[in-house]
């Protein structure tokens, strides 16, 4: 009931917002929250794991350019071919072979210097392009059992202390709530008991993973949260389940592409292309401008400054391996992970779904009541 059905199953004829249940229906607690959680977790992920400006500071504009280099050329050389037979067929076609070479090696110099200033300029102005909140809560509510695979992976030793802590505990309280029985045995005893058992039994289970939050010592015995004494192995999982589902290279770019902020971007992009036009298309100019007018030739620029700035979000995918290794965001939030106290430890995960511990607590005891009901029945 945690986790599933990840969609609301049932007739939601009625049914209050971000609640998992309905009139006749339900929906896991966790995928009914995916967006707030998303949320809450992303902001204390941010505010203590991860700088994006520091993080996109790593990027080498030098190793970027060089890695972009020949899809860039390959680029450029058809775009200016067909720009120019477009403006002017019969001047391109018989222009003699060393002032087309002129071009070439004009591409070959003026692409490197482009690439890494445009580059110098995203990392500078990276919150202005890339809103990473949008992205990962976007991801979240599209692709809800996400929420579900980091909470379940994150906590997967807990959710098995859960299961079976219904067994130890529930049998402790069992044998209280049997002694009342015997001694009292109204119809409503084990009903009312049982709910209590399931409430107290969900209680202390949860009371168990996250406290103490800082470990006590008792001679040879040491008591602390059993969440918080993987802080090692939680922070590596989290790190790995963010950063392959939600944070990877692959997402970055279609969201400074296509994202919110993607209006920036392209506006940046185009003020570097159009530089990088006025350069490339220098050599070319004199007989340019004599054939076309300065008018058309100004048109002509335009054209191909537009073309470079649409081709070059398709090209995006030769950098992805270099950018993945050069921001080592999954390493990053790891060792950072690593290195919180335990109440900061704490303080990333648990607040994502810490307001409906109650929920998961009244269910325990809804669930408990429903077995004291049965045995009422049965005896």
């Amino acid at each position: 009931m945690t986790f599933r059905p990840i969609e609301f199953f049932g007739l939601e004829l009625f049914r209050l917002k971000d609640q998992p249940w309905g009139l006749f229906g339900w929906q896991g607690i966790i995928p009914t929250k995916a967006e707030k959680m998303a949320s809450v977790c992303f902001d204390l992920m941010t505010t203590k794991l991860i700088n994006m400006k520091e993080v996109f500071d790593r990027l080498d504009p030098a190793k970027f350019s060089e890695v972009m280099e020949d899809a860039l050329l390959l680029t450029l050389d058809s775009i200016v071919n067909e720009v120019a037979m477009q403006y002017m067929p019969k001047v391109w076609s018989n222009l003699p072979r060393e002032v087309k070479d002129e071009v070439v090696v004009a591409m070959n110099i003026e692409s490197e210097q482009f690439l890494t200033a445009f580059m110098d300029d995203v990392k500078e102005n990276i919150d202005d392009i890339l809103d990473i909140k949008q992205m990962t809560v976007s991801a979240c509510v599209r692709e809800k059992k996400l929420v579900n695979k980091i909470f379940q992976e994150c906590g997967e030793k807990e959710f098995v202390f859960i299961r079976q802590s219904g067994l130890y505990f529930g049998f402790l309280f069992g044998l209280i709530q049997m002694g009342v029985f015997f001694v009292y045995d109204a119809v409503w005893v084990l009903p009312v008991f049982g709910f209590l058992v399931g409430w107290a039994t969900n209680w202390l289970a949860l009371k168990v993973i996250f406290r103490p939050l800082n470990p006590h010592k008792f001679g040879p015995i040491t008591i602390h949260g059993i969440f918080l004494k993987r802080q090692q192995e939680v922070s590596e999982t989290f790190a790995r389940v963010n950063c392959v589902e939600i944070l990877h290279t692959k997402a970055i770019w279609e969201t400074i592409l296509n994202g919110p902020l993607s209006q920036n971007f392209f506006a940046m992009l185009r003020a570097h292309s159009i530089v990088f036009t006025e350069k490339l298309v220098g050599g070319m100019k004199p007989f340019a401008v004599t054939a076309l007018g300065s008018g058309q030739f100004s048109e002509m620029k335009e054209e191909i400054a537009r073309k470079i700035a649409d081709s070059l979000p398709a090209m995006m995918p030769h950098s992805y391996q270099y950018t993945t290794e050069a921001l080592d965001m999954e390493n990053t939030i790891r060792v950072k992970m690593s290195a919180l106290s335990y109440p900061e430890f704490e303080g990333v995960l648990h607040p994502a779904f810490e307001e409906d511990e109650i929920l998961l607590i009244f269910v325990g005891g809804v669930l408990g009541l429903c077995a004291g009901a049965i045995q009422t029945v049965m005896l």
